[in-house]
């Protein structure tokens, strides 16, 4: 049995009507968002194979917000006949999850409602995501191997990092930390990658393309290695004229 009066039921019931036949007039009106014809047809394009992807991307964005904007218009119709149906059996008014009345406020707002407040599932934020995050997160996703302590080769970060150095709309302005005043230190560990080489020695050992003849570039790198005590026990420092003599 509904809680609501006769009087009440009627302004909702005209409420109703009211928005079913706008939402009629409004998909009569524009052919239902112009999806009665085929995109080749509103395009007058008889076939995009000779057409770059982007010429035709505007219409597709269009193509797709009405076809959303249809989907709406036809649920919240059916909505509304479930809501006049549950009028003519005298349930209309009663949540469907819990079984007590609907506020008279609620129906006033949202006259095709059947749940109450409390139980609006609405409310609820979904916690279905689309498969893609899982490889989207964290940054670069699968393709950023840094984590694993098997992987030493070419990522899909170390290919962004290259890309980068070209350069990127950012500016310094747009760092998270306020101690970043060049363009160049914008780029992903910028300052900690290794470039071209993953461990320090790799920069300056060398050997012919037999892999003998071991001989040692005596880089900044090098030098760097050895006051680290990296290298102690394997290379020997490089010679002073004072040693020579």
């Amino acid at each position: 049995m509904s809680p609501l009066t006769e009087q009440q039921l009627q302004g909702l019931r005209n409420e109703l009507l009211q928005r079913k036949k706008e939402i009629e007039h409004r998909l009569q009106g524009n052919g239902h968002y112009g999806l009665g014809e085929s995109q080749r047809d509103q395009t007058g394009e008889l076939s995009p194979i000779d057409n770059h992807p982007g010429d035709l991307a505007t219409e597709t964005y269009e193509r797709a917000k009405d076809v959303s904007l249809l989907e709406h218009d036809e649920f919240q119709l059916e909505r509304i006949e479930s809501a006049m149906m549950a009028m003519e059996k005298g349930t209309y008014g009663i949540c469907a999850a819990c079984g007590k009345p609907i506020s008279y406020e609620r129906l006033l707002a949202v006259p095709y409602t059947i749940y109450c407040k409390e139980h609006n599932p609405e409310t609820e934020v979904s916690k279905r995501r689309p498969v893609e995050e899982e490889f989207l997160a964290p940054a670069f996703g699968r393709t950023s191997l840094d984590e694993r302590e098997d992987q030493n080769g070419f990522d899909g970060e170390d290919a962004w990092q290259i890309v980068e150095n070209w350069g990127t709309s950012n500016t310094p302005a747009m760092a998270e930390s306020g101690e970043i005043h060049r363009y160049d230190d914008m780029e992903i560990e910028a300052n900690d990658d290794n470039m071209g080489f993953v461990e320090p020695y790799e920069s300056f050992i060398a050997t012919d393309i037999y892999g003998k003849n071991v001989s040692v570039i005596r880089s900044s790198i090098y030098q760097r290695y050895l006051e680290n005590g990296e290298g102690e026990g394997l290379l020997e420092p490089d010679m002073t004229d004072e040693d020579e003599a």
